[in-house]
């Protein structure tokens, strides 16, 4: 039998040769339901047959909306046995997003998981002409509901069983009919700068990318994963689909985004990938809990972290520890490392990757000092998510790693990174200009990063090519880089620094609301709001001291002269940022113009005018006063008063 090119053919090996073997959980009501690599296949087919009885066909577009369930998952596989094309979409997007997703990309079919995405979606209604088809997965509140094209999953199978009876062996045979060229995701990006583009991704190119990775990381049919990741991200679509259908480990997917941190210590899994946001909140829980100890506790675990973080630089160094420092370890591994590891769910992780977008390395080496073999990954959305990793002996904070089996990098004359791949994609949909703009003419991808190939062979990125910059002296400005350094506090949740082409560099906080909310209580500071609570001096003086700390570690050159706190949080519904938390620069810098202009002016404070905006599109205004602190001082003569 020839090796399965597409995803179908990959769930039906599974079924006939793991058949017993646990595919995937979801935890309900507390206790974890397990399906079987059979009964996977089984549900999946049946819900392809519903699809198909209801006129679904080759090339058609179905979406999921909503948390990570079964149903969803299987639900994309379906579409795709008939030779349709999968379109998840981000759950938490507000209408406007959802509208441009679905529309621009043809769904005629949506699978929400739950009421509050139906109504999410019956509210678009109108908008989407092409939408023929709204099935839920969780009844809840929706049995009064009477739409015609509303239909419960339950009914789609039933429909499906009886399709099936009609037509023997039709999904069987669809599966046969679909190449492995087809097209199988239809992937947005995060839209950084403007509207998301349609990432077209076909079975081989997803296929590829996961023999790729599976090459060159230990994985094994063993293994557990958390699916708690955003089901349109391409990493989902990537780990949770491609990978668990080619090595057969085991998905789960917890009972709600605010259990994911109790399933995941209840679970344990083996393996684990978070975008960089996760391991900062995943840190700034350490650092409160320690925080909140005794004095004796403190004490004990700043001793340990201390020494445990010089041992992790000593390695780095490819230096040898002292016997006294592994016994110190070993006794640090008792009282901390092996508690913190279990109390965060990762006592049983072999390997976890942080990608997406860099990681701070005080963060990165924070972890791997804590015996959390954190590594790098890099990729991009039209690349299936990856292109380079790190292997264990060699993880490093400065680099993203090395290029997968089959994929090879190169740095153009300006310093962009350049990718070819299997993995890379078959263009943007609709947008043919924009395809050829990014790829060259002998099919190397334009990541649009910035970046080199140090001496071992390992990718350096530095920054997204057209964020990094100059000051004004000519010193090397990247934003991300600094933003990453703050962000290690554990009472900054967000920054954006500003200085190319400036005299010196500047920023914009965002505290993180509830460690400086504990902080504020232990100290009898009353506030209401996250505006009122970002406004009080003292708290104002504890983010300055944080940025000096950051500046220590700094070139003077890039030190943060000044900085103002945000009367809100940076905000995907705003379009402050991205769905995967990626700050759109382009946008904040226009849309806080007043704010830069104060920094560089020499002011002492600023009028800050900020429109929010809440699910249903309807929006709110914050006005308020905001004043601009100074973290090192700025000579007169580096003000830019014109500015002003």
């Amino acid at each position: 039998m020839s090796e399965p090119d597409t995803l179908p053919q990959l769930l039906r090996r599974n079924a006939e040769t793991m058949a017993t073997r646990p595919a995937i959980r979801e935890k309900y009501r507390g206790v974890w339901q397990t399906a079987t690599w059979r009964e996977y296949w089984e549900e999946t087919r049946g819900f392809a047959l519903g699809l198909a009885a209801t006129g679904f066909r080759a090339g058609d577009k179905l979406s999921v909306i909503g948390d990570n369930r079964p149903r969803l998952y299987a639900a994309q596989l379906a579409a795709q046995c008939l030779g349709g094309i999968a379109v998840p979409v981000y759950q938490d997007s507000i209408a406007a997003e959802l509208v441009y997703v679905l529309e621009h990309a043809e769904v005629s079919v949506i699978v929400a998981e739950d009421q509050e995405q139906v109504d999410k979606i019956l509210s678009l209604k109108e908008k989407l002409p092409q939408l023929r088809l709204l099935i839920y997965d969780d009844p809840l509140g929706l049995r009064a509901y009477d739409f015609p094209f509303l239909r419960s999953f339950e009914e789609i199978e039933a429909r499906g069983r009886e399709f099936g009876a009609e037509h023997p062996g039709y999904v069987e045979a669809e599966i046969a009919k679909v190449s492995a060229d087809d097209l199988a995701l239809l992937a947005y990006t995060s839209g950084t700068t403007g509207h998301p583009k349609g990432v077209m991704l076909s079975h081989i190119n997803l296929i590829a990318s996961g023999r790729a990775f599976a090459s060159a990381e230990d994985i094994r049919p063993s293994d557990q994963w958390l699916c708690y990741l955003p089901m349109a991200w391409v990493g989902d679509a990537l780990y949770s689909t491609v990978l668990s259908l080619l090595v057969g480990f085991t998905c789960n997917c917890p009972e709600s985004p605010q259990t994911a941190q109790r399933d995941l210590r209840e679970l344990g899994p083996t393996a684990l990938l978070g975008p960089p946001r996760i391991w900062e909140n995943l840190l700034t829980s350490v650092q409160v809990r320690a925080a909140d100890a005794s004095l004796l506790k403190r004490r004990i675990f700043a001793f340990f972290r201390d020494l445990a973080e010089r041992a992790e630089l000593t390695r780095s160094e490819g230096k040898r520890l002292s016997p006294v420092t592994r016994l110190g370890l070993a006794i640090g591994e008792f009282l901390v490392y092996g508690p913190v590891r279990d109390q965060l769910g990762l006592r049983r992780v072999r390997w976890a990757y942080t990608g997406g977008a860099p990681l701070g390395p005080d963060a990165f080496r924070f972890f791997r000092s804590f015996g959390i073999n954190l590594k790098q990954i890099y990729g991009a959305t039209e690349l299936c998510g990856v292109a380079a990793l790190q292997p264990d002996a060699e993880a490093d904070p400065n680099t993203v790693g090395r290029m997968c089996p089959g994929i090879t990098a190169r740095i153009a004359e300006n310093g962009e990174v350049l990718i070819r791949s299997p993995g890379t994609f078959q263009g943007y949909y609709k947008q043919p200009e924009a395809s050829r703009e990014a790829l060259t003419e002998d099919g190397w991808l334009h990541t649009g990063d910035a970046g080199y190939l140090d001496p071992r062979g390992h990718l350096v990125v530095i920054d997204r090519a057209k964020d990094v910059g100059k000051l004004a002296d000519g010193s090397l400005f990247a934003p991300q880089f600094l933003e990453n350094k703050l962000k290690f506090s554990p009472y900054i949740n967000e920054a954006v620094a500003f200085g190319n082409d400036r005299s010196f560099v500047a920023a914009m906080i965002a505290i993180n609301a509830e460690t400086v909310g504990k902080w504020a209580e232990h100290r009898g500071l009353a506030y209401t709001s996250f505006q009122d609570l970002s406004a009080h001096r003292e708290v104002r003086t504890l983010i300055r001291d944080e940025v000096r700390k950051c500046n220590a570690t700094l070139p003077v050159a890039v030190r943060i002269r000044r900085f103002l706190l945000l009367n809100k949080e940076l905000d995907a519904d705003d379009n402050e940022v991205t769905r995967t938390r990626k700050v759109r620069r382009r946008f904040v810098a226009e849309k806080y113009k007043a704010v830069v202009d104060a920094l560089y002016g020499g002011e002492s404070n600023v009028e800050l005018v900020t429109d929010i905006t809440f699910e249903d599109g309807r929006k709110s205004t914050i006005r308020s006063s905001v004043a601009i602190d100074t973290a090192d001082e700025v000579p007169a003569a580096l003000m830019e008063p014109a500015h002003a």
